[in-house]
């Protein structure tokens, strides 16, 4: 792996430090650059990686800058750094949702090559979901070890078009949220029932670590192991068909469009 700096020191980029150290990259190869001194030096304390309050000494240091700023600071980010170093050979990695290649390389004043990832938080726990799509600017070698960054956090998909973007945002991006809504409806139903704060807890989340790892664990169909805890007419039975009769297909269905819609148009007005 080369060196990586990291522009940003929030829950993303210590998500991926954690993981590229975790998987063997050395500490002294990773510097992070922020504005404040916290996070900084809490990562440079846990696990050994350079830190510094200046971007451009960081984005000289490195021959990967992973942008993981707020999505309104990147391009004055990418400004800087295109007015003061030499970006020639260096890869740019943005974890920033709805700001483009074009985007990027407009502020950057140059054609750098530049990967667009689309992580989700579990990757915090190095179980995240992340697409990926390279600019044309990528070669192979670039393409591998951003490939590694990220895997060190969790599974990625390559993406042909920059535009599935918005649609990994609808599938992975948000949806933990969309399972933690869900789960937070069985803890309240639960507590209506009459079970305690902790044991409805209990029951939700071990009853989704369970399911979630039946999926990974079998090759059949997600509809399969579904059909079978179904047995006509039963309890399993009559809470599904009322799922149906609510229309939970057409929700789950307009609430991911309604995703991709709105990372269209954060891309468009980015």
């Amino acid at each position: 792996m080369k060196k990586i700096a990291f522009i940003g020191a929030g829950n993303m980029a210590r998500a991926i430090i954690i993981g590229l150290v975790n998987s063997g990259v050395a500490a002294s190869d990773i510097i992070v650059a922020n504005p404040s001194p916290e996070k900084r030096i809490q990562l440079a304390n846990e696990f050994g990686v350079q830190q510094t309050d200046d971007n451009i000494k960081a984005s000289e240091f490195a021959d990967i800058i992973v942008l993981s700023v707020k999505p309104h600071f990147i391009c004055d980010v990418c400004l800087q750094l295109g007015n003061a170093i030499d970006l020639t050979a260096k890869l740019f990695v943005s974890v920033a949702a709805g700001t483009t290649v074009a985007q990027i390389q407009q502020a950057l004043k140059t054609k750098s090559p530049v990967v667009r990832v689309m992580p989700n938080t579990p990757s915090q726990l190095g179980l995240g979901m992340s697409g990926m799509y390279a600019s044309r600017e990528v070669n192979e070698a670039q393409k591998a070890a951003s490939d590694k960054l990220m895997s060190a956090v969790g599974k990625v998909i390559w993406l042909a078009t920059e535009d599935k973007i918005n649609d990994i945002i609808a599938v992975a991006g948000s949806a933990p949220a969309y399972f933690f809504l869900f789960m937070e409806a069985m803890e309240k139903q639960a507590k209506t029932l009459g079970f305690t704060p902790e044991e409805s807890r209990m029951l939700v989340q071990q009853t989704a670590l369970g399911a979630a790892q039946m999926v990974e664990h079998n090759s059949v169909a997600i509809s399969t192991l579904r059909e079978n805890v179904t047995s006509k007419g039963g309890t399993t039975f009559a809470a599904l068909e009322q799922f149906r009769k609510d229309g939970i297909e057409q929700m789950v269905s307009n609430a991911m469009n309604a995703a991709v819609s709105r990372a269209e148009e954060m891309a468009k007005n980015g």
